[in-house]
């Protein structure tokens, strides 16, 4: 496990891992979005001082950036499973049901990273909402892809607008997010699944 020594301390400088210190960021950044994690919070969290920050992370957006990275590999490796599905039903579902485990985890904050990050408006944030944006438009262009594939093997029938099905699958990912963060049961977004996939063209 990687660490680093952390600023000087009256001799020997302490050592930190960071790992665990980019885990505490990663939890600041879910819970209160890249614009309403201050330093302080950040620094707090991770337990170390701001110097040690910036030179193990760099600055505020290169430490997003890293957390970012973080959650994609331990959070989001469940998307990844779902496009090597058989069919196209069970890629939406493998997703629908991967973000409800994510966003109904009790040790975990609520609600989509990337979503939550995606809204911040402020000019310090605009970057990072283009950098998330981008990562989004990037897992999109691939599902697009796996419905194509679908379409063009018979799983989906030759109507289907696979842009549209994917906006219309997108648009309830996002939406379980947003219920999730503002409080939403387990069972109520079950039930919102279950809804979604009973009109899902095909098989």
């Amino acid at each position: 496990m990687e660490s680093i020594a952390a600023a000087p301390h009256r001799g020997r400088p302490r050592e930190f891992c960071t790992e665990q210190a980019l885990t505490a960021a990663l939890r600041v950044f879910w819970s209160k979005g890249y614009e309403g994690a201050s330093m302080t919070d950040l620094t707090s969290a991770m337990g170390i001082t701001k110097p040690s920050l910036y030179a193990a992370f760099g600055n505020k957006e290169q430490l997003f950036c890293k957390a970012l990275d973080l959650y994609e590999r331990e959070k989001m490796d469940y998307v990844g499973k779902a496009l090597a599905e058989p069919t196209a039903r069970k890629v939406a579902e493998h997703l629908l049901r991967g973000a409800l485990e994510n966003q109904t985890s009790n040790c975990e904050p609520r609600g989509c990273l990337g979503v939550i990050s995606s809204v911040a408006c402020g000019e310090e944030a605009q970057s990072i909402r283009e950098f998330v944006l981008e990562r989004g438009a990037t897992a999109r262009r691939a599902l697009v892809a796996r419905m194509d594939r679908a379409k063009a093997e018979g799983d989906l029938p030759s109507h289907v607008d696979v842009e549209g099905l994917t906006s219309y699958l997108y648009a309830i990912l996002q939406g379980m997010a947003v219920q999730a963060g503002a409080g939403a049961s387990r069972e109520d977004l079950e039930r919102l699944i279950d809804t979604s996939l009973a009109f899902w063209p095909g098989d």
